[in-house]
């Protein structure tokens, strides 16, 4: 009898952990209003704790409820279905990344074919948000931001490289290592190698790649997750400060290694900035029953807890006629200081 009541109990304290983050209170007039965010990221890719913790701020600052969810492997036919889970439960906003238009775009469209207010960030294309008729896009251009980052190492002198691409079915990374070899003139595709996230495995790959191809010149990371064990590769085999080498993204082990001087430059994209305004921003559309961007943008601005947001961790958007660009910045150690405390949280 003591036994079956002890299971009872634990079962009762186990339902209500399972439903603690569906049931989220909030304050305030919005209360009852229900946001989401839905990405592509596997659950052992840590650089997004960043934007859960900016949804997490942005759902206390105007009061809402907001959930996240996520394919716990990264498999992007599972993060279709749930953004169809999220039509099919009438949320009151959906933001969501296009880490590949062509799997996404299907279950994009049950969304605002009900008249859910939509933003996408982080991965994709504005000409892909606009397609999925999205409010707007908050994010960087990766190609773009790709390209920047090989015009740098182009300076240098620069002409071979290889691109440690640890999500290869995300077009969004792609895109960075392409930019990157088109600015210093080499092919992206036979410059790059699929790592996959497990860092011993994506230490290894390096490794042998390096001793394959001793007259490398310069290393692209893609994130945290290939450059941290890259950084442990180069250490291993002495290279460390003597292969040119960039990541993109930030982390407590990319800072490190910035101010250690074995990785040159990080691009910054921002993340807490991609989060935070993504919720925010289908809130006021939400509220002031309008998809119009200069508005919603507009309503933002004025917002004082988001300009305290801004003030509070140095970020800095840049609205343009298509939505919000977070990025690129490049961190370096001449700035590592100023962005060093907030790796990992808020940037």
């Amino acid at each position: 009898m003591q036994l079956r009541k002890s299971f009872l109990c634990l079962a009762t304290m186990l339902a209500g952990m399972i439903l603690t983050p569906a049931l989220r209170a909030a304050d305030g007039p919005h209360a009852n209003e229900r946001y989401v965010m839905v990405s592509h990221a596997a659950d052992s890719d840590s650089w997004w704790n960043t934007i859960k913790n900016s949804i997490k701020q942005a759902g206390e600052d105007f009061g809402v409820q907001v959930d996240y969810h996520n394919p716990p492997n990264g498999d992007l036919a599972d993060m279709a279905r749930l953004l169809e889970q999220a039509a099919a439960r009438n949320y009151d906003g959906v933001a969501y990344d296009i880490a590949d238009y062509d799997v996404l775009s299907k279950a994009a469209a049950k969304i605002t074919a009900k008249g859910i207010p939509t933003v996408t960030f982080n991965a994709g294309t504005i000409e892909e948000s606009k397609k999925l008729g999205a409010i707007m896009h908050i994010g960087q251009q990766e190609y773009a931001a790709g390209k920047a980052a090989g015009d740098r190492a182009k300076a240098r002198g620069i002409k071979s490289f290889v691109c440690v691409n640890h999500y290869v079915t995300n077009q969004g990374l792609f895109q960075r290592c392409k930019g990157f070899a088109d600015a210093i003139g080499v092919d992206a595709k036979s410059s790059m190698i699929d790592s996959g996230m497990d860092p011993t495995v994506v230490k290894s790959k390096v490794m042998a790649y390096l001793r394959n191809h001793p007259k490398t010149q310069a290393i692209l990371a893609l994130g945290p997750n290939s450059a941290e064990p890259t950084v442990q590769a180069l250490k291993q085999m002495h290279l460390n400060g003597k292969i040119y080498f960039g990541t993109f993204d930030l982390s407590p082990g990319i800072i490190k290694a910035i101010k250690g001087g074995t990785i040159n430059f990080a691009v910054d994209q921002q993340p807490y900035l991609q989060g935070y305004m993504a919720i925010a921003a289908l809130v006021i559309a939400h509220e002031d029953k309008t998809t119009d961007k200069d508005k919603i943008i507009a309503t933002l601005k004025a917002n004082p807890k988001f300009q305290m947001r801004l003030k509070e961790y140095g970020l800095v958007p840049v609205y343009n006629a298509d939505g919000v660009s977070s990025g690129p910045a490049f961190v370096t150690k001449n700035n590592v200081a100023a962005v060093e405390k907030y790796a990992g949280q808020y940037r």
